[in-house]
């Protein structure tokens, strides 16, 4: 079995939103949570045990922290989807460490941290 990734300190400001689903298949089920994945710029999910994530107003205001779970996934259980407000999105290690800020749109269900 391959080793899991874990994220490096490097900060490349990568990240994407998608509004709709390529090609024209329509979706039949939608995110009631607003969720963050964290993945390796090959799309396989960084081993994120112990990390954190914040989501802020623009203006500050820390709205929730949640926990990575092993797989690179967090969801906010008390904020919505779609997301009314742009979201600050700030992840930390273990120790405190500040690995990634991100700005995420409103409007969105989930957002991709890539590297």
């Amino acid at each position: 079995m391959a080793k899991a990734l874990r994220p490096a300190k490097l900060d490349t400001g990568q990240g994407k939103v998608l509004r709709r689903m390529p090609g024209t298949l329509k979706p039949t089920q939608r995110l009631s949570r607003f969720t963050v994945l964290w993945v390796s710029t090959s799309g396989v999910p960084f081993q994120t045990a112990g990390f954190t994530c914040t989501a802020s107003t623009v203006g500050g205001t820390r709205l929730a922290t949640v926990r990575f779970d092993n797989y690179g996934t967090a969801v906010f259980r008390s904020i919505g989807t779609p997301t009314t407000r742009t979201l600050i999105l700030r992840t930390f290690d273990q120790d405190g460490v500040l690995f990634r800020t991100r700005t995420v749109p409103s409007g969105v269900a989930a957002f991709a941290i890539i590297g």
